[in-house]
């Protein structure tokens, strides 16, 4: 039996079904990953034994009837910026390759209340900045349906991992499309909820109003699964929200009769992929055959989301990215002379381009002279982006359109252009300024036989409206795995 070929709750079947053990999963799994991660470079760390020693305890556990849920005993991937006690938490930053953490994240937390085994910290591009997952300190992250290509960003390390099957299911987060984006270059399925709906507590921050953890995995069913073990309140986040509506494997159902979906024409001007353009059209259509209704609509203030994104995002990154100063914890200059000359060779040792960018682009915009001009103007924006949502949803249940204006980019196109880098995520960063949840499926593929990914919005704590629709659609699709993973046979 290929193990890896499965997916998450399919594992946690099997696993209650005693046709597979637990530590057979997290060995298969461990397998995967030590055969093919030198390829694709997926993982930041990945801690055999402990594993190994954690299966065999939740299988102790599942045998003696404590664990239940369908993903116990189930291996899991955690991306590098969520904490995990004991275990190096770096946020793929040189600054922080050292630091090993006193706590664990609440969503981490979770899974291991679940009984999900975790075998791992994934790549990811330094501090969650960037689209691509070339910015790690531990090198780029690779696209397993074309090593020449990126797997996108900035929770890139979680989607390859998943595409590569070395992992069933993985954790990743999205300040302005870092779940989405990846799993539509890679050709799996990921979901951005709602802001406040998973605790943000262990979360290492880059912009505290944007960021939201969330799932990937390869189908609707683990996405919805792994959701709904992550989303519940947490006390010790103050943005976190009490809702008690987290029962989103309710929402798997094969109906979308009536169901009101929005394609803004906005989204389908210049600068987007024809054949994503062709794709997206034609999930529509299958929608719209399955009995929902499809209509064309104008938005509105798409042409000033990255600005407002890229300003508010990068003025938040410069302050909390502020405490690390080579005192406290995290990397210091070996050489000093006094105690600013360590901070600032500290902090330019430690930091890589792109942060220092940001850093530098948010500490303008945050500057007396600028602060009215544009982080002021950046939040009015957002708030009017709220609106323009809002209006939309009273009409229509789900906003749909592509994730990203092409498939994945070649290795090294975005970081001679960090311009480019940021217009690419122009879909996705809208979401995340309202606060809303969003789902990336795949839905096609280019002439060159990349993934295309189809991304569905909802209302502000509606996840089970899009899960439905998304489960719907998939219905009418198989899974299909990169080439070079479906022909290796683990």
């Amino acid at each position: 039996m290929d193990i890896m070929s499965l997916t998450a709750v399919e594992i946690g079947r099997k696993i209650k079904a005693r046709e597979i053990s637990v530590v057979d999963a997290t060995k298969a799994c461990i397998d995967s990953i030590e055969k093919y991660d030198k390829e694709y470079n997926c993982f930041v760390s990945v801690d055999k034994e402990a594993a190994l020693a954690n299966a065999e305890l939740v299988q102790k556990r599942i045998d003696a009837g404590e664990l239940t849920g369908p993903l116990a005993g189930v291996p899991i991937a955690i991306k590098d910026n969520m904490c995990m006690e004991g275990v190096l938490t770096s946020c793929s930053s040189k600054i922080l390759s050292n630091f090993v953490p006193t706590y664990s994240s609440d969503a981490v937390l979770k899974l291991i209340e679940a009984g999900a085994v975790i075998v791992g910290k994934t790549n990811m591009d330094e501090f969650a900045m960037g689209s691509t997952t070339e910015t790690s300190y531990y090198g780029p992250t690779k696209n397993p349906w074309d090593i020449n290509k990126v797997p996108g960003g900035s929770s890139g390390g979680s989607a390859a991992a998943v595409a590569a099957e070395e992992v069933p299911c993985a954790l990743g987060s999205d300040t302005g499309g870092s779940i989405r984006q990846p799993a539509s270059f890679c050709g799996v399925t990921g979901i951005k909820p709602t802001y406040g709906r998973v605790s943000r507590y262990g979360l290492i921050a880059y912009g505290s109003s944007l960021d939201q953890i969330g799932p990937i995995a390869k189908d609707v069913t683990d996405c919805a699964t792994l959701l709904e073990i992550i989303s519940q309140y947490d006390p010790k986040d103050s943005t976190s929200v009490n809702r008690g509506d987290n029962d989103f494997t309710s929402a798997l159902v094969d109906d979308v009769k009536g169901i009101k979906i929005g394609l803004p024409r906005d989204y389908f001007t210049e600068g987007l992929d024809p054949q994503i353009k062709e794709a997206v059209y034609k999930a529509a259509e299958v929608l719209k055959s399955k009995g929902a209704i499809v209509e064309e609509f104008d938005l509105g203030m798409v042409e000033y989301a990255i600005p407002a994104y890229y300003i508010i995002a990068s003025a938040e990154a410069s302050s909390n990215l502020e405490r690390f100063d080579g005192v406290k914890y995290g990397y210091r200059t070996e050489e000093y002379t006094d105690l600013h000359n360590m901070y600032k060779k500290s902090r330019s040792e430690g930091f890589g381009t792109e942060v220092k960018r940001r850093i530098m682009l948010g500490s303008f915009v945050l500057s007396s002279g600028y602060y009215d001009a544009y982080y002021v103007k950046a939040l009015k924006t957002k708030a009017l982006i709220k609106q323009a949502y809002d209006k939309a949803f009273e009409k229509y249940d789900i906003i749909m359109g592509p994730v990203a204006p092409t498939t994945a980019l070649k290795l090294g196109e975005s970081l001679s252009d960090p311009i480019k880098m940021y217009l690419g995520d122009v879909y996705t960063v809208p979401v995340n300024l309202a606060g809303l949840p969003g789902i990336s499926v795949p839905c096609g593929y280019d002439s060159d036989g990349m993934p295309i990914g189809l991304q569905m919005v909802g209302n502000a704590f509606d996840e089970k409206t899009i899960i439905r629709a998304a489960y719907a659609y998939e219905q009418t699709r198989t899974y299909s795995r990169p080439a070079g993973v479906s022909e290796r046979g683990l």
